[in-house]
């Protein structure tokens, strides 16, 4: 069974950068698309970036847009979500999830599986 596992949230001033990183246990993310979601106290979920099974597409929310970069690794065993330019709307834990297409990515239909997610906090 897949299963991700996220990795580089943390503590950051506004402005700051942050790396996050989506990897799989014992299985490569090759054939799959990837999104990285969000979700604040008290919110939904929120859709912040997919990359496609064949990483020609990449999928931005507005909020995002300019400040956060999708990419994947060369031996495709890793996504990784650059996120620059924090602010304290960018406050959440996020997680990702590994979709069979990239439309299905961006409405989250059919999540072939989720990780736990890592929280990133945006504070001065």
């Amino acid at each position: 069974q897949l299963q991700l596992v996220e990795s580089g949230g943390g503590l950051v001033q506004p402005g700051g950068s942050l790396r996050l990183s989506c990897a799989a246990s014992g299985y490569t993310l090759e054939y799959y698309a990837i999104g990285w979601f969000r979700q604040a106290p008290g919110k939904e979920r929120e859709g912040v970036s997919c990359i496609s099974n064949t990483d020609t597409s990449t999928y931005y929310a507005d909020s995002v847009k300019g400040r956060f970069t999708v990419s994947r690794d060369s031996a495709r065993t890793t996504v990784s979500l650059q996120m620059n330019s924090l602010n304290f709307e960018d406050t959440a834990v996020y997680y990702c999830a590994a979709f069979l297409l990239q439309r299905m990515c961006i409405g989250a239909i059919e999540p072939q599986s989720w990780g736990q997610g890592t929280q990133v906090i945006v504070s001065s």
